[in-house]
């Protein structure tokens, strides 16, 4: 798995590997900005994660999700602060963002 300095690093790397569309969280699911199509849980995978934490910025701290749904229609980037910050979600949710490292 590559190894990424900055959050916009991470995203352009993603982009060019095909992640290209732009996810937004919501408390049960994931949304496509531009189509508005959403993905659940048991929709998606999430293939690569990274954190970002910000040196003196609380709200800096952010990680980024590469995800593809489950038939292989759609890859996309999930960018969520987390923390303080961080949305509030369904508890499946939690689940399938708690990535381990």
């Amino acid at each position: 798995m590559p190894s990424y300095d900055t959050l916009t690093e991470a995203l352009i790397d993603l982009k060019k590997r095909g992640f290209n569309t732009d996810f937004n969280v919501s408390f049960k699911h994931i949304q496509c900005s531009d189509t508005g199509k959403e993905l659940y849980p048991q929709d998606f995978e999430i293939v690569e994660h990274y954190r970002f934490e910000g040196n003196s910025d609380p709200g800096d701290e952010s990680v980024v999700y590469a995800i593809h749904s489950i038939d292989g229609s759609i890859k996309g980037t999930l960018v969520s602060a987390y923390g303080m910050y961080s949305e509030s979600v369904s508890e499946d949710m939690i689940k399938k963002l708690n990535v381990h490292e």
